[in-house]
């Protein structure tokens, strides 16, 4: 399973990595530390937190609520396999993101929850990128 650092934690939730540092701090995300003493979080828990605070008070200040050219750094939270249909969820900051696409190009990206992956939005079509 893929493991975050506190800065890239940080910037997939859309937050300063001091604020990233005060929630672990805090214990409102798990850490543990690698062979070099950096603290990190594993994927699947940050993929919880995220929907965590997503879904939290809309005027808490630690949370940003602004994209650059609609492009949405987040992580997978959820992955639906059908027959021939998938469907992809991100959490990136506040923002919850749905994109239905080929099951096909989902094991081809290779998307699972925890993992690190970018939404375009254009129009009314979400496609994802992995990171």
């Amino acid at each position: 399973m893929q493991s975050y650092t506190i800065g890239q934690a940080a910037r997939l939730l859309g937050v300063s990595p001091d604020t990233a540092r005060r929630w672990a701090d805090a214990g409102r995300v798990a850490t543990h530390r690698d062979e070099n003493g950096r603290r990190l979080i594993d994927g699947r828990d940050l993929a919880a937190f995220s929907i965590e605070i997503g879904q939290g008070d809309p005027g808490d200040e630690d949370v940003s609520y602004t994209s650059a050219r609609n492009a949405f750094p987040g992580i997978v939270t959820a992955v639906k396999l059908g027959d021939v249909a998938a469907q992809v969820e991100i959490q990136a900051g506040p923002h919850r993101l749905v994109s239905l696409l080929t099951r096909e190009a989902v094991e081809e990206l290779g998307l699972e929850v925890g993992m690190q992956a970018t939404a375009r939005v254009k129009s009314t079509s979400v496609f994802i990128d992995r990171a």
